[in-house]
């Protein structure tokens, strides 16, 4: 499958790397197309086989799998530019940008999808969402195999996007906050910072692990912990009388 990446940033290099790295599409098969060339250099370097040009048309022309990810005010731009045309797949990256929207600016009927990495796509660790408009069921399952190599992907209806968006790209800074802030308490506590944040992301690790591997609920593994009379509950308690539920619900709605 011959993929063109358009756009080099923070997003399009670690779904160029990710991508370069998995099953389903060789690096030879990926051309990355950029305005500047520093970008280009680096993943180059990493990956000798990837083609990389500042012609976004020429990346596009021959591809099976464009993929954009670009910002959202650029995409109808670049799809102007590049026409693409079935049987392509025209995967967006943008947040915000309907299908609707899309459609304008490609032919009718065209294969399209949604999706919605997060930062975390970098260590091949990302919650990705995707949503498909016109795909067959072999389209779709093809882009959540490419996804889930880069960590695990979920199939949503687009009207779920503005909630789930919140929940995953918005939602690892509001962990990555709190990670922060209990750092700043290690600290006071006497620990150094970089003590504090490895023993942070670790017990993170280990949450997600007993989420994703045990059929269990965080409130099972909460009461494991909360003894009787113990140090944990007293800590959840001040949480609670602080608003810590109410602050993380709001921060949610706030970003849907």
């Amino acid at each position: 499958m011959k993929t063109a990446i358009i756009g080099a940033g923070n997003m399009g290099g670690a779904i160029a790397r990710g991508l370069a790295q998995g099953h389903y599409v060789t690096a030879a098969d990926i051309t990355v197309s950029n305005p500047s060339a520093a970008k280009l250099e680096r993943l180059k370097a990493e990956f000798p086989a990837l083609n990389i040009t500042h012609d976004n048309r020429a990346a596009a022309a021959d591809a099976d799998l464009i993929i954009l990810a670009v910002k959202p005010w650029k995409v109808e731009e670049v799809l102007r530019e590049l026409q693409p045309h079935r049987p392509q797949i025209v995967v967006s990256v943008a947040a915000g940008l309907t299908f609707d929207t899309l459609s304008r600016y490609v032919e009718d009927g065209m294969t399209l999808f949604r999706v919605i990495p997060n930062t975390a796509i970098s260590e091949g660790a990302s919650m990705t969402l995707v949503a498909a408009h016109n795909a067959s069921d072999e389209q779709t399952r093809l882009l959540l195999s490419i996804f889930n190599e880069m960590g695990m992907a979920m199939l949503l209806e687009e009207k779920q996007f503005a909630c789930a968006t919140a929940l995953t790209s918005c939602g690892i800074a509001y962990v990555l906050k709190y990670v922060q802030a209990a750092m700043q308490a290690g600290v006071e506590g006497g620990l150094r910072p970089k003590e504090a944040q490895q023993m942070l992301a670790q017990t993170l690790e280990g949450a997600a692990r007993l989420l994703l591997d045990k059929d269990t609920h965080p409130a099972v593994e909460i009461d494991k912990v909360t003894t009787p009379g113990g140090i944990t509950i007293r800590g959840i308690n001040e949480l609670e009388h602080a608003g810590f539920s109410s602050a993380i619900i709001r921060a949610m709605k706030a970003s849907m």
